[in-house]
């Protein structure tokens, strides 16, 4: 639908008031007094082509997900959507309808007070709620009316939700993976850290799912995102990739902390090529001291996660660790962890789930280092090219899915 700035035909611009949150009908060409309407495919399309995000939501809604960028402009807040369905239940709609015109109206007002005078005329927001209702048609209609560029998105954060699901379905196939293996401490996470620094394309699904993916990777202070705000940020990161280049992801289980990767997403990465990121024990265990450095000092805490090992590794052995961590001799345990938890688990694993494992190429480190890191980014890098065809860009001068002996830290 193209957002022109022809002047719609009355019949259009009229609005369904059959139910409160029915969803609006618009014009499908803006004009500085009405609003008009865009699919969910053409936003996904468009969604840096705006000035900004107006999600009309309560703010719970927000909080569970939203549109990237998207800034919460509730028309109804969260006790006030509450109030409002329940005399819609218990009483009737044109009462609440009422009541909720008049809360909207103060919300609407104090958004544009607080947010929108000193904003151009040409400014271009992009409006919507849970299913393009009367939430954001309100809204959208006040903005437009005022003069701004005012878009809606047709069907709301439901469609929206619908098209992302379907669009991560669609990329994920098309785009080169290579996966960074290695035991826990290896420093994989640095490596993907190094590997953006030095330009490439990197999938962090720790980072988005704020966890470090094991028994102690809760991080404090820092609750996970909902599953639909996890899936959100994943496609959010893969339509800026170029499918004419590798992309860099780390050999994730299905589940990062209580998060699921998307089932497309793990497929994708078990069937791609490997790098075996390698590290002796010792720099894993100082590594591991630097990057959960929060548990020494909440030794409590370090004690309670390692509570759920005790079915896998015997009440005796996780009780000793649990005494020795309290006693201060914290690197010992993690030393032990190493080498009776997370290796076997991980050589377990790895055979199991990642069939190319086998040929990865091997990339050394001599110590955790930031200069051995970028080294070895360069490296991984060099062994890797993107997907050839019309116009494919290449690394290293190798087919897909080969690696340059030459760049191998073997050679």
């Amino acid at each position: 639908m193209n957002c022109s700035h022809s002047r719609p035909s009355a019949s259009s611009t009229t609005t369904s008031c059959a139910d409160a949150e029915a969803p609006a009908v618009l014009p499908t060409r803006a004009t500085p007094c009405n609003p008009c309407s865009l699919s969910a495919d053409e936003v996904l399309a468009r969604l840096d082509d705006f000035d900004a995000i107006l999600d009309a939501r309560s703010e719970d809604e927000y909080a569970l997900d939203h549109l990237p960028g998207a800034r919460n402009w509730p028309t109804l807040r969260n006790e006030e959507r509450r109030i409002v369905g329940t005399i819609y239940k218990q009483v009737h709609p044109f009462e609440a309808r009422k009541r909720g015109a008049a809360m909207a109206a103060r919300n609407i007002a104090a958004h544009i007070e607080n947010e929108a005078l000193d904003l151009p005329k040409s400014w271009r927001p992009l409006v919507y709620c849970w299913r393009g209702g009367q939430r954001s048609a309100s809204l959208a209609l006040v903005l437009a009316q005022i003069g701004f560029r005012v878009s809606m998105l047709a069907g709301g954060y439901k469609a929206f939700r619908a098209a992302v699901v379907a669009d991560t379905q669609r990329r994920v196939p098309t785009l080169a993976w290579r996966v960074v293996c290695g035991p826990t401490g290896a420093g994989k996470t640095r490596l993907l850290h190094a590997l953006a620094e030095q330009g490439a394309q990197v999938l962090d699904l720790e980072a988005l799912a704020v966890h470090r993916s094991s028994v102690l990777g809760a991080i404090h202070g820092e609750p996970q995102p909902s599953q639909k705000h996890f899936e959100t940020r994943i496609w959010e990161a893969l339509r800026r990739f170029d499918p004419e280049r590798p992309v860099f992801v780390e050999s994730e289980s299905r589940k990062v902390g209580n998060l699921s990767v998307p089932p497309v997403l793990i497929d994708a990465m078990r069937n791609s090529p490997c790098l075996d990121l390698q590290l002796p024990i010792d720099e894993r265990v100082a590594l591991l001291m630097e990057d959960y450095a929060h548990l020494a000092d909440d030794i409590g805490d370090f004690c309670q996660r390692l509570s759920v090992l005790s079915a896998l590794r015997g009440k005796a052995t996780v009780a000793s660790w649990q005494d020795r961590a309290r006693n201060g001799a914290l690197t010992q345990v993690v030393r032990e962890l190493l080498e009776l938890h997370y290796d076997p688990a991980y050589s377990q694993s790895i055979a199991r789930n990642f069939p190319h494992f086998a040929q990865a190429v091997p990339l050394r480190l001599a110590n955790r280092g930031a200069q051995a890191m970028r080294e070895v980014a360069n490296r991984a890098i060099a062994t890797c090219v993107a997907p050839t065809g019309v116009g494919a860009s290449r690394i290293g001068g190798t087919q897909r899915g080969q690696y340059s002996e030459a760049s191998s830290p073997n050679a």
